[in-house]
């Protein structure tokens, strides 16, 4: 997902290199955990579509605690729901994430369209949450940055073997002139935009995430994300691809969990006006009790 791309910046070399200091997970690959679950909706009874008809078209994930970098964890799906959008259909694919104690480390939520599989006269679903950006309000901070050409090969290594992402051929049959960037790929890029500048870099801040996949991303193509602060733990962003003027993900949102700096800050501040306040008043609490034990 692009994390210390430049060899010289060490604020992110925790998140791809085992020695560094504070090493740890990136959060988003709690999307990646329970993939084969994801893999094996193809394979649901009477649920017969042509993979490359599938569409991911949202995602929610929330971390419990931080990802461990040494785990053995049991990922289990339940289809939650499945709405007639007439085109298509939309799955609701829930999946919750425990660790071998049975502690549950996170919990995503897959909304998946399929193409040719709507019509049937089912329930259309519920309205969207809406994470739309503060209308007329310029962003609080943009930030850009290129995928690279192979990007789509690289974060294949990461466990997402979809061949939509690698094979010309299989691209094709999804209506798609070469192969495209996971959209998680593209989320991944954007939450270590919103970490970066938000979260100081420290992956532990990171509480949830919620984005809508509305346009293909092509590897080699610049992403730039517009990020706005609506509360003091929750940013709302959009992706704009900048060779093509479209936005990839949008109606997004991440939760932080407060900065203990901040918090620290906030709890010294009384202790240190309540001793400025005693020194103007020339109350001593010491010096009282010191007379007290005297007596």
């Amino acid at each position: 997902i692009g994390a210390a791309a430049d060899p010289l910046d060490k604020s992110e070399l925790k998140f791809v290199y085992e020695l560094a200091e504070d090493f740890q997970v990136f959060p988003t690959f709690g999307v990646v955990i329970p993939s084969a679950a994801l893999a094996a909706v193809a394979q649901v009874p009477g649920l017969n579509f042509n993979p490359m008809a599938l569409l991911h078209g949202e995602q929610f994930m929330e971390l419990k605690k931080p990802l461990p970098p040494n785990a053995t964890l049991t990922s289990t799906p339940r289809i939650s729901a499945f709405y007639d959008k007439g085109s298509g259909g939309l799955l609701i694919l829930d999946v919750s994430t425990k660790d071998q104690s049975g502690q549950e480390i996170l919990f995503n939520q897959f909304s998946l369209f399929i193409r040719g599989l709507g019509g049937f006269g089912g329930e259309k679903g519920p309205a969207p949450i809406s994470n739309e950006p503060p209308k007329g309000v310029a962003p609080d901070v943009v930030h850009r940055e290129k995928t690279l050409d192979n990007q789509a090969l690289l974060y294949r290594l990461s466990g997402d073997l979809n061949p939509l992402h690698a094979d010309p051929e299989m691209a094709k049959t999804g209506n798609f002139p070469k192969p495209i960037l996971h959209g998680l790929c593209s989320f991944g890029y954007a939450s270590r935009a919103v970490v970066k500048h938000f979260a100081d870099n420290d992956g532990k801040r990171f509480k949830n995430i919620r984005a809508r996949f509305v346009s293909p991303v092509y590897p080699g193509e610049t992403l730039v994300t517009e990020m706005w602060r609506v509360s003091p733990t929750k940013i709302v962003f959009r992706v704009r691809v900048a060779e093509r003027g479209v936005y990839a993900v949008s109606n997004a949102c991440i939760e932080l969990h407060p900065d203990p700096k901040a918090a620290a800050a906030v709890t010294a501040a009384p202790a240190a006006q309540t001793a400025v306040a005693a020194e103007k008043t020339g109350f001593n609490a010491e010096k009282v009790f010191e007379q007290l034990s005297a007596a």
